[in-house]
């Protein structure tokens, strides 16, 4: 018996998120003439190469992409990012992630990003799973879903099929 795929997010509505996402990142920065877009390694490195592509069309902001390696095992292991400290102090950063399960991931690469005074700190997310056990949360979001513990959200954003389903 094969069991198919609930798609949650088709390529369309994932272009249609990120643009929204987009949109509201550059209402939220509109006096900004650069941003960091700070994406976890990975999927949300993926995601915040598609919202610089989206701002860039959409705004005079100059979105600097920054990787995030967090090892999603080990979040205490040192946390690397691919552009120095000194390139994103005192300015606006968004630590981006392509989905918000418990938020392990997220509060780790937030205790790092704290270390450097920030203009200001937001968080996007496409998928906010709502199980957090711990208190951060998503500023930007694609879609919230409840779902149980034992599903588990697949984003992709490569290839040129976009979608997100669960299983």
């Amino acid at each position: 018996m094969t069991v198919e795929k609930n798609i949650i997010l088709t390529h369309n509505q994932i272009n249609n998120k990120i643009r929204r996402i987009a949109f509201q990142i550059y209402e939220n920065n509109v006096n900004e003439k650069e941003i960091i877009l700070a994406g976890i390694d990975k999927n949300g490195y993926i995601f915040a190469k598609k919202l610089k592509s989206v701002i860039q069309k959409i705004s005079n902001i100059n979105p600097i992409l920054c990787k995030v390696s967090i090892n999603k095992k080990e979040p205490l292991q040192d946390i690397k990012t691919s552009i120095p400290a000194d390139d994103y102090q005192n300015k606006s950063l968004i630590l981006v992630d392509d989905v918000l399960n418990s938020g392990t991931t997220l509060i780790y690469g937030v205790k790092h990003f704290l270390n450097v005074p920030l203009k200001q700190f937001k968080t996007a997310v496409l998928v906010n799973r709502n199980h957090k056990k711990y208190p951060v949360k998503a500023d930007f979001k694609g879609i919230s879903l409840s779902t149980s513990l034992n599903e588990h959200v697949h984003i992709m954003l490569e290839g040129k099929n976009f979608e997100a389903y669960l299983d």
